[in-house]
């Protein structure tokens, strides 16, 4: 993404934020891409380490209707700053639950599969040699074991993969706790 399209789209996410607001969170990301070209990186290249400029300005605004919350405690603010939080979490909700539903269901099934086949495996290891399989036993034997095997690569695999997603869920956790911080802390009592 160029700058001038990451900037036009973060400038339409901040649409409705005060005019003053929208001019410092625009200048920062503005510095961001000078100082990120000075040091040789691409345009590309600094707009992927920013992401995606829609959500920073969701974020940005829910950030802001918190701060006017903390400045004012008001109505309105109150409501701003609900209202805000409740759109990243609304937006969460409508892209990120049915992905990890379908995700979850996806790890759910692979998982029961790779029970059943391990000890399909140990029944084909234990009774194979006692059967007619063309081969003889070593066949049976080794088959057995294949299958346990290949099952336990299948499964480790498969953990792997759901640590990777619950880490990645809680790193996506903190960013959301990251943001409701500074109005979760104790005001300081100034100088008491």
């Amino acid at each position: 993404m160029t700058r001038q399209a990451f900037m036009a789209r973060l400038r339409e996410g901040l649409r409705g934020l005060p005019p003053s607001a929208q001019a410092d969170i625009v200048a920062d990301y503005e510095t961001h891409f000078t100082e990120g070209q000075a040091a040789g990186r691409s345009e590309a290249d600094v707009a992927a380490a920013l992401g995606d400029p829609g959500r920073l300005a969701r974020e940005l605004r829910a950030e802001a209707g918190l701060k006017r919350w903390e400045e004012e405690r008001s109505a309105s603010a109150g409501a701003s700053a609900v209202f805000a939080v409740l759109g990243l979490g609304a937006l969460d909700i409508l892209v990120l639950l049915p992905i990890l539903m379908g995700v979850g269901g996806a790890i759910f099934g692979i998982g029961v599969a790779v029970i059943a086949v391990f000890f399909a495996g140990g029944v084909v290891f234990a009774a194979g040699p006692f059967t007619g399989i063309p081969g003889g036993p070593a066949v049976a034997l080794l088959a057995g074991l294949g299958l346990m095997t290949g099952a336990t690569s299948v499964g480790a695999v498969l953990a792997i993969v759901s640590i990777g997603l619950v880490n990645a869920l809680v790193w996506y956790g903190r960013l959301h706790y990251r943001l409701l911080k500074p109005a979760l802390e104790p005001q300081s009592l100034g100088g008491v």
